[in-house]
């Protein structure tokens, strides 16, 4: 996995690729809180509590300064953080009903695991290679 990742950073170059993993992190996280926020709204239809949809929503907003900063450390850690919102979205698929939105968490989450996993490794270098 290592010689690929490097050898696509030399065909490719790491500023494209940065720029790839960036788009894909913001597309992955806007759909992970869309997603987020109708499942809040199902659930809270019935009596207006809006502490699930807080609860839901809080931590992945906790990671917007991160990601308007471009920082890698809080998108490596933004990638364990989607992880629990795989394993909700599995949960909420197997619900009557809710399966497509269960696996459009899943796969949003998945996709933002991903994107802010690359997303950390290629922005290091481009910043390591911005000091030399």
């Amino acid at each position: 996995m290592r010689r690929w990742l490097e050898s696509l950073e030399a065909d490719k170059g790491v500023d494209h690729l940065t720029a790839r993993s960036r788009r894909w992190v913001l597309g992955s996280y806007g759909i992970l809180v869309l997603a987020l926020v109708i499942w809040g709204l199902l659930l809270t239809r019935n009596d207006g509590n809006l502490r699930p949809l807080l609860a839901f929503l809080l931590p992945l907003l906790l990671f917007l300064p991160s990601l308007l900063g471009r920082r890698p450390r809080g998108h490596a850690w933004l990638a364990f953080v989607s992880l629990l919102y795989f394993m909700i979205g599995v949960n909420v698929a197997i619900l009557p009903g809710l399966g497509w939105l269960g696996w459009l968490i899943a796969l949003a989450a998945l996709t933002l695991f991903g994107g802010c996993t690359l997303y950390s490794r290629f922005r290091s270098r481009q910043l390591r290679n911005a000091q030399e």
